[in-house]
């Protein structure tokens, strides 16, 4: 079969939160220091048809959650040429308050979740705080009007989305924790959101604190090697890194949107 064609993806960042090494890897860090999150959302563009990979949170829960709130995600989306009221199809890597809010963003959008997540996030692992403290009630919510109006469509594993498009359950960081994988003209990347926070999370096999499954998240890091075409093709959720990798998305748009399509500088 012929390849499919080649998407152009990106990633926007809009948020930012300053920590520290420790309270990035279980166990912390002997050489602790300052590494901050950067938050993103991803648009994946081709086939006359944009795809979105997670909705990021709004200036108010910034302000809730005391994080640095840069740009509302739509206001980045739109500097891309994308209408976010255009998008048909929104990609939630798992239910985390920074992946899942802005619930009016896209009006249009079917919205794809693996169907264990669901289960996870209103099950009986909510009745404990250490397992909520990242989800948002509202979210939770939401994404139930939603499938009840018919805007959900649940993958149960890996999927294809679209030729050249596909979703990958994972686990770990949360129960139903999905990545995504896109043909691009340097080969197959793919966008871990949480599997990996940082580079160095799956680079030296050290988990992010936030955890549903320890063991699921190590393993998660080999499954990202083996989805992606190298090490160099798998793109962190939060690692400030990525900005500094690749290339700005358009001119003027330095530090804030870039293109993971292109190869890493």
């Amino acid at each position: 079969m012929p390849a499919p064609e080649p998407y152009e993806v990106y990633a926007i960042r809009y948020a930012h939160h300053d920590r520290r090494a420790s309270e990035n890897f279980i166990g912390g860090d002997p050489h602790d220091g300052p590494m901050p999150l950067d938050y993103f959302v991803w648009a994946i563009k081709g086939a006359g048809k944009t795809f979105i990979l997670d909705t990021g949170f709004s200036a108010d829960m910034a302000r809730q959650r005391k994080r640095e709130f840069l740009r509302d995600p739509g206001e980045g989306l739109r500097a891309l040429g994308i209408d976010p009221a255009e998008v048909q199809d929104v990609i939630i890597s798992h239910m985390h308050y920074d992946h899942c809010g802005n619930h009016a963003l896209f009006p249009n959008a079917r919205y794809h979740l693996q169907e264990r997540e669901m289960a996870f996030c209103t099950g009986r692992w909510m009745g404990h705080p250490a397992m909520r403290v990242a989800f948002e009630a509202e979210d939770v919510c939401e994404m139930v009007r939603r499938v009840f109006a018919g805007r959900v469509q649940y993958h149960d594993g890996d999927d294809e989305i679209a030729p050249g498009l596909s979703v990958h359950h994972v686990g770990g960081h949360t129960m139903g924790l999905q990545v995504a994988r896109v043909w691009t003209r340097r080969g197959w990347v793919v966008l871990a959101s949480d599997a990996s926070h940082f580079y160095a999370n799956m680079e030296q096999g050290r988990p992010f604190p936030i955890v549903y499954n320890v063991g699921d998240m190590l393993e998660a890091f080999g499954r990202l090697r083996r989805l992606a075409d190298s090490p160099a093709h798998i793109v962190p959720g939060h690692d400030p890194l990525v900005l500094e990798r690749y290339p700005a998305a358009r001119p003027g748009l330095e530090g804030a949107a870039v293109r993971l399509d292109l190869e890493p500088t």
